[in-house]
Parts: structure tokens; C-alpha cells; sequence
């Protein structure tokens, strides 16, 4: 079942204090100006980045065919394929991305960002 990318950008919105950037940047979604999720150059690309807990986690979701290596990533990021994925899967991938990234930020900003209501 495929996924699009109005679907990614409607769970992205979401999350508190997501911000969407558009070029001259990278097409993809911050919080606290950190990207969590990227379309890439132009946003038209076939699927979206997401960061995970680790190169582990990374390598067995591509072991397990849930995901591709994240092309120009660091080997903690993985491409989720708009063609193959599911939408249950995306949906849960996106908030523990946006959540490894909110918690990389400074505790203050950290603390300025309501909960984010995990379903």
C-alpha cells in the first residue's frame, strides 16, 4: 500500500513545534530548526529520511526490507520508499525520529515544546 506525501506532511504537522522547510533548504521537517524527517532536493522524491536510534536499527530495517539506505545519510538515517510502505509503520518511524531529535535539543527549548501525545 502506498504512502504519500501529503500524508507524511499531515503527521509531521502534528507534532509540537514541527516546522516545514522548503527550498533553498532541504524539502523536509524540523523541530527546533533539526531536520527529523527529508523529501530531499525538491521534496519530489520517492519516499522520506527518517533518523533512527542507531546504525543498528538502521541496517535491520534494511535487512528487513521496511526501509532503504537514506542516500547522502549518516548510516542512523533510513528512507522509507512512498511505493512500499505502510502507513502504520511511517507514521510510527516519523514521531521516533522527531523524538530522538527533540531530545537532542537544549533543555530549554526541550521544555518549551508541549507533550507530544504518542498514539
Amino acid at each position: 500500500m502506498a504512502v504519500t506525501r501529503d500524508q507524511i506532511d499531515a503527521i509531521c504537522a502534528t507534532f509540537p513545534g514541527a516546522t516545514p522547510a522548503h527550498p533553498p533548504e532541504l524539502v523536509s521537517w524540523k523541530v527546533g530548526g533539526k531536520m527529523y524527517a527529508c523529501f530531499g532536493g525538491d521534496g519530489d522524491m520517492d519516499g522520506v529520511s527518517v533518523k533512527t536510534e542507531s546504525a543498528d536499527m538502521a541496517a535491520m530495517l534494511i535487512d528487513t526490507t521496511s526501509a532503504v539506505k537514506a542516500p547522502y545519510f549518516h548510516a542512523s538515517w533510513v528512507r522509507l520508499r512512498f511505493d512500499d510502505a505502510d502507513l502504520d509503520e511511517v507514521t510510527h518511524r516519523l514521531g521516533a525520529s522527531y523524538d530522538l531529535i527533540r531530545k537532542s535539543l537544549k533543555k530549554a527549548e526541550r521544555d518549551a515544546l508541549p507533550a507530544r501525545e504518542v498514539r
